[in-house]
């Protein structure tokens, strides 16, 4: 057994059936995500069907994401030492039921291989290779176990230039969270809302049960410098959640929909936008402030 493979199971303790899900999950990555997309397509057509709403709930609860401003990003790929939180205050900042732990150990060491959400849906060849495993234990697993999905060991530097590039194409930084691989953080997707099979999952679902999200918010939202503004729409197009819109000149914001990506701000030629702590959201991943809540 090769040692990433000890390091994961050790890590799941003696949930070895999480362990079992885990190894299963990675190495058929691709497969496994294909056949979830399969299940969302059925979905679509089953969107009338009330009784799968609780189904929704229930799997929604356990994990799946929560949304990073790029500031909150790069904090992550800058990281020079590990970061271990193991609280019931991380739902503050994940409001999860499981799969809250913010654990980052030898975050210097990183691997990128290719995206199944992003194969799947046949995404742009140039963008498929971005997936980001943050430490040494799931970064090595996938540098051991994942060659087939063109996994590489990249620097800090290298995975925030991907990360940059996608975010100019309006692909969503997300951190993920799932029972399966551990209960913890440590997988950086890129996330865009024609390609995700998590975010289209969540949009599917919603037309059963309105308020469920594989996603949590930044904890950011957004305000406007109307001085500045000019109106040109730039933020509009850069929205995947459909939270600002235009209508006669007069621009809305939808603060409950938003979920502080902060591509609206990135794009905006006249600087009129910027993120500030919403109160009413979970609070962002912030690995500066992470310790005085814990």
């Amino acid at each position: 057994m090769k040692e990433s493979t000890k390091i994961m199971f050790r890590k799941h303790g003696v949930r070895v059936d999480r362990f079992i899900h885990n190894y299963i999950y990675f190495l058929f990555y691709y497969p496994y995500v294909k056949t979830v997309r399969f299940l969302l397509y059925i979905l679509k057509y089953l969107t009338w069907f009330q009784p799968l709403a609780p189904v929704g709930r229930m799997a929604f609860s356990r994990y799946h994401a929560k949304v990073l401003s790029f500031s909150d990003t790069r904090k992550i790929f800058e990281l020079n030492r590990d970061i271990r939180v193991i609280a019931e205050e991380n739902k503050q900042i994940i409001p999860f039921k499981y799969a809250t732990k913010i654990v980052f150990q030898e975050p210097e060491y990183i691997a990128v291989m290719d995206c199944p959400c992003k194969k799947s849906n046949h995404a742009d060849e140039a963008d498929i290779n971005s997936c980001i495993a943050v430490g040494k234990g799931l970064a090595t697993f996938w540098l051991d176990h994942c060659k087939k999905y063109n996994a590489r060991k990249i620097s800090q530097e290298e995975a925030l230039d991907i990360i940059r590039r996608l975010r100019a194409k309006n692909h969503i930084t997300q951190a993920f969270f799932k029972v399966a691989t551990g209960g913890s953080t440590g997988v950086i997707c890129n996330c865009h809302p024609d390609t995700c099979v998590s975010l289209q999952a969540t949009m599917l679902t919603r037309k059963i049960e309105k308020n469920v999200s594989q996603s949590a918010a930044s904890g950011y939202s957004l305000v406007q410098d109307s001085e500045k503004c000019n109106g040109c729409g730039q933020c509009v197009t850069a929205c995947a959640f459909d939270c600002i819109s235009y209508n006669g000149g007069s621009r809305k914001y939808d603060r409950n929909a938003c979920m502080g990506c902060e591509l609206c701000v990135e794009k905006c030629p006249q600087n009129a936008l910027s993120l500030y702590v919403d109160p009413e959201k979970p609070l962002p991943l912030d690995l500066d402030k992470l310790m005085t809540i814990n």
